[in-house]
């Protein structure tokens, strides 16, 4: 199943008003296509952007390690100095983070 010139400006114009899964989801069914061709469709066409992954609570995912880096940046120390922290609870890193940017952790 091609796109022609005309469902391609529109699946395009469509998408790049409102960019989100949603209007993926609408322009697949108004197309009688799936979600995945419509989405390879404004890939080849170099407009489709990939939802950004949030955790639960709503933040950007965070690594231990990108922490504890955060952590020894704080101190003034190597990395190296701090073997093994990343191995602490991320929630634990995460306040030992925050007490040290002086954020209330509580």
């Amino acid at each position: 199943m091609s796109y022609s010139k005309t469902q391609t400006d529109y699946v395009v114009a469509e998408y790049s008003n409102e960019p989100t899964r949603e209007t993926v989801e609408e322009l697949a069914e108004k197309l009688g296509k799936s979600t995945k061709s419509i989405i390879g469709k404004l890939s080849r066409e170099g407009v489709y952007r990939r939802e950004v992954y949030r955790s639960k609570t709503g933040e950007l995912p965070t690594t231990k390690m990108e922490i504890v880096n955060n952590i020894a940046t704080m101190l003034g120390v190597e990395v190296e100095d701090l073997v093994g922290l990343e191995k602490s609870p991320k929630q634990t890193l995460k306040n030992m983070e925050e007490a040290l940017n002086g954020v209330s952790t509580s």
